[in-house]
């Protein structure tokens, strides 16, 4: 487990002192704290982000993440709009102490969060109460609601970022890039949920009815969770079969991810974007999962192959395809690892498809396949420079790769820098001794 820095501890500190003292008031004597309605929406936001809550991808080390798509948010943006600011602010405190924490440091992490929520509450309930809230009624209430969202996401992309690079060392810049874009619009359409809680709270129907708004907010952050949990599954699983191929075939260790990456490069200069995108990078992450089932010492063997030897390890995108082809989520990307080595001309593998026969998703990976196979140093070859193997590549266009490939990529890696690649192990594989450049076909061992 690595240690929180000591500069991210103070910074915890600091932020629950700061809590703390935005608390303080509503405890003192004088204050006309209303604890019904305290008790109450602090006890439904305790016993709603109990179970509501679910590991999103992108946590810091402090266990910060992306805010705002929390389902019971808008309660706490109602306590902005109803309570006063130090009393809004204790509405955050059971629900961040109660809150189950998975990872350690879990007092940290449970202190950080605790304080973040509750400083943004209390921000929240100062700039609704700037705007005119509690006092105004629809629909110049409106106001009040959406200053009082954009304060609360405002001070929590804030307080995220800084923990974030404190936390994990991140610069600045990356700590909080994305991190206001991300959580704006679920915290406006929280901050109306919240409105009409406090609204209907202040009805002559009550409490009672005011909790009806959050039935429809839990529904669609059910939804939300599931997804998110069917995605880190698919994740998992592809990362599993990456790992596995590495590990047989060191020499390409890192290839599949390489190849996803410069995929995705060419699907973008295609125009592809949303699933698609998904798509063509499973497809290339998985291209050359086939390779499990064929023997380590073929993988592994440096020099030229027998002609018995090229049969077996042709065989591969066949063994990939049926390891893959349960897999419902992964789309067109079973028939990328199929057909990843046809030929537009009709010379490939396994069954000799020609031009637009070939799925799309296929020349893709054809493509990055052959790209990061040439700018990558193997046990039988040396990396060529990346001016080098996309001159061999568009010499090839046309015949053994589809030219709009080729082209994309070409255009991906002029506005990108072009950079080349090795994946030998060069602390423990000796790099082979230089190659004659030659044509792309034949190569004396399957390139990827």
């Amino acid at each position: 487990m690595k240690p929180l820095p000591r500069t991210a501890r103070a910074y915890i500190v600091c932020a629950a002192l700061g809590a703390g003292a935005c608390a303080l008031p509503a405890l003192l004597p004088p204050s006309p704290t209303p604890w019904a309605t305290v008790g109450l929406l602090a006890a439904l936001y305790a016993l709603g982000e109990l179970p509501a809550r679910c590991r999103l991808p992108g946590r810091s080390a402090a266990g910060s993440a992306p805010r705002g798509t929390g389902s019971f948010s808008p309660v706490l943006l109602a306590a902005a709009l109803l309570l006063p600011p130090a009393a809004a602010a204790l509405t955050a405190l059971p629900g961040g102490l109660l809150a189950r924490v998975d990872e350690p440091p879990a007092r940290w992490r449970r202190t950080w969060r605790t304080a973040a929520t509750a400083l943004a509450v209390w921000a929240a309930a100062r700039t609704a109460a700037a705007l005119g809230a509690p006092a105004a009624a629809l629909p110049r209430a409106l106001l009040p609601a959406l200053g009082a969202a954009l304060a609360f996401c405002l001070v929590l992309a804030a307080l995220d970022g800084s923990i974030r690079a404190t936390a994990d060392g991140l610069p600045p810049r990356a700590a909080w890039r994305g991190l206001l874009a991300r959580a704006l619009a679920p915290h406006l359409v929280h901050g109306l949920a919240g409105l009409m809680m406090a609204v209907l709270w202040r009805s002559p129907h009550g409490p009672a009815a005011a909790l009806l708004v959050l039935l429809p907010m839990y529904l669609s952050y059910w939804v939300f969770a599931q997804y998110h949990h069917e995605r880190a599954a698919h994740q998992a699983t592809i990362r599993a079969l990456v790992q596995a191929v590495d590990i047989k075939d060191s020499y390409t260790r890192g290839h599949s991810e390489r190849v996803g990456h410069a995929s995705v490069l060419i699907a973008r200069e295609l125009g592809m974007d949303g699933d698609r995108l998904d798509t063509v990078r499973f497809a290339g992450i998985l291209h050359d999962v086939g390779k499990l089932g064929v023997p380590t010492r073929v993988l592994r063997k440096d020099g030229p192959l027998t002609p018995e030897e090229r049969r077996t390890i042709e065989l591969h995108p066949e063994y990939g395809h049926e390891m893959v082809r349960g897999i419902g989520f992964l789309g067109e990307a079973r028939a990328a690892v199929l057909h990843h080595h046809e030929r537009i001309d009709g010379t490939g593998y396994p069954y000799g498809l020609r031009g637009e026969e070939i799925p799309e998703c296929a020349r893709v990976v054809a493509v990055a396949d052959a790209f990061d196979a040439m700018t990558s140093t193997r046990s039988y070859s040396r990396a060529r420079p990346a001016a080098a193997a996309l001159a061999e590549l568009e010499r090839c266009a046309g015949s053994h790769f589809d030219p709009r490939m080729v082209a994309a990529l070409a255009r991906a890696l002029d506005r990108r820098g072009r950079r080349t690649a090795v994946t030998a192990d060069e602390a423990g594989t000796p790099v082979p001794a230089p190659r004659a450049p030659g044509p792309l076909a034949p190569q004396p061992k399957e390139p990827a």
